[in-house]
């Protein structure tokens, strides 16, 4: 990573932050592991910073079988003992049992759309949406997209996916390019 690229203004607050922003944040994803961990993610960084996400993010994928959705949605209560005495993860029963419940609901949604990646891209017609921001404050925190899939979500039974967490899934994974029109990563995705 040189320091003479320009990027988004957040990325440059933490190395671990320029790492994610510079390799991972905004590339169009349509593996549904790890789409799954990501919604799973932004879930459980509800009401902390993403930065506190990535910092537990290994501990996260040991704890949780590597997203292993068929695992996860075996979970029990003796599992769930198990997790909130985990070091290293959120340790918060409602996130912890959100995670078991998106597990299931996830393994439908596979089972209806043949893939977790063809059902979440529709919602972008298969198409990342390309915003050309000039200031980080212009970038929205939902859209009218990211509305209708947190609808979509809680009605098939997924939890812990309000507006917001989707919106930062959506930039996450790619469906939303909101790399700042400077950043060297905006052309790149």
């Amino acid at each position: 990573m040189s320091d003479s690229l320009v990027r988004c203004s957040w990325a440059k607050t933490d190395p671990l932050y320029m790492q994610y922003h510079d390799t991972e944040w905004g590339v169009p994803l349509f593996d549904d592991t790890l789409l799954f961990e990501y919604l799973i993610l932004e879930g459980m960084q509800a009401g902390l910073n993403w930065l506190t996400i990535l910092k537990k993010r290994e501990n996260f994928r040991a704890s949780f079988d590597h997203f292993d959705a068929v695992k996860i949605a075996q979970y029990d209560q003796k599992k769930i003992d198990e997790l909130m005495e985990t070091p290293g993860i959120i340790r918060n029963k409602l996130k912890i049992q959100s995670v078991i419940s998106n597990a299931k609901a996830y393994l439908q949604v596979k089972k209806e759309y043949g893939s977790f990646a063809k059902y979440i891209w529709k919602f972008v017609k298969r198409q990342p949406v390309k915003n050309n921001w000039h200031h980080f404050n212009q970038i929205p925190t939902q859209s009218l997209i990211s509305d209708k899939l947190s609808k979509d979500l809680k009605k098939r039974g997924f939890t812990f996916v309000g507006t917001t967490i989707c919106y930062a899934f959506m930039q996450a994974v790619g469906m939303v390019n909101d790399h700042t029109a400077d950043c060297f990563r905006h052309r790149n995705v």
